[in-house]
């Protein structure tokens, strides 16, 4: 069953963030992670605005959840540090 991160970001220093950007794919990649929504048109319904909204796929929460805690992605989170406020949420998808 399919597992999604929900990802909702707002970037204060762009220059520094690209670090991240850099590094992040690789983590996306060894877990065959599907990107579904990046950026674009957004409206905050309610709760708290952030800026960037992401929907990236997984095979399986497991696999979703070894992304996130995988060496590669927390050394990308690291470059993400000071330089952009983040909430990542996964969720199971629907049998």
């Amino acid at each position: 069953m399919s597992a999604y991160w929900i990802a909702h970001v707002t970037v204060y220093d762009p220059e520094q963030y690209r670090h991240y950007m850099d590094l992040a794919p690789e983590a996306f990649q060894a877990f065959n992670a599907r990107f579904l929504a990046r950026g674009g048109e957004a409206s905050t319904l309610e709760g708290q605005h952030f800026v960037k909204h992401v929907l990236i796929e997984f095979d399986d929460y497991q696999s979703a959840l070894a992304c996130y805690q995988s060496d590669a992605y927390q050394r990308a989170k690291a470059q993400r540090a000071g330089v952009a406020e983040a909430q990542i949420v996964i969720v199971e998808g629907l049998a």
